[in-house]
């Protein structure tokens, strides 16, 4: 009778306790992401760091309505999704942000694709300013609207349309990701 209720206080005890945050480079990374104007949760897919030349620029996690290490169903689902980026250096230059961004996609998609996709890029690219250490940029997909930019809570603006996030993804998660180390961290391989 004591086992039992020793055994049943710790099982309480352990379904009240909420989930643990995945913990990278001393940061937090939420379980969990809520679509902003939305009852939409979206859960943790996996996070890594970008690094370039030995250095943490910064934690890139990706959020999805479910988990998949397929990079493919990933990149072919048209549901909501959202990437979190927590930078980690001193200080990332607008231009940096933005030139990686036209990089990116450049290194992940043809000539004609780019072409149709630069006036989104040049507005995506816009929306964006200098980024310090503990910043945090977040990006999110919402379908039938487009993709919105938050940085550190604030919103930045919205890229209509349903075919720039997918694109944006092969950034990370594409045949050229920025790195290979960042899209393993964020198709959940640890």
């Amino acid at each position: 009778m004591k086992n039992t209720a020793c055994m049943l206080l710790t099982a309480l005890i352990l379904a009240s306790t909420p989930a643990a945050a995945y913990r990278i480079a001393d940061v937090d990374i939420p379980d969990t992401v809520q679509l902003v104007n939305s009852a939409t949760r979206l859960v943790l897919n996996g996070a890594g760091i970008r690094e370039k030349f030995f250095a943490d620029i910064y934690i890139g996690a990706l959020y999805l309505p479910e988990k998949t290490s397929d990079a493919n169903a990933i990149l072919g689902d048209t549901g909501p999704a959202s990437i979190l980026m927590h930078f980690l250096y001193k200080e990332v230059s607008k231009s940096k942000l933005t030139d990686g961004w036209s990089e990116g996609l450049a290194a992940n998609t043809s000539t004609a694709e780019m072409k149709v996709l630069k006036p989104g890029l040049d507005k995506f690219n816009n929306l964006f300013l200098t980024v310090r250490k503990g910043d945090v940029i977040r990006i999110d997909y919402l379908p039938g609207t487009g993709t919105e930019v938050r940085i550190n809570g604030k919103w930045r603006g919205t890229v209509e349309g349903d075919a720039f996030f997918r694109a944006l993804l092969k950034i990370f998660l594409g045949s050229s990701p920025v790195t290979r180390d960042l899209k393993a961290g964020m198709l959940g391989a640890e």
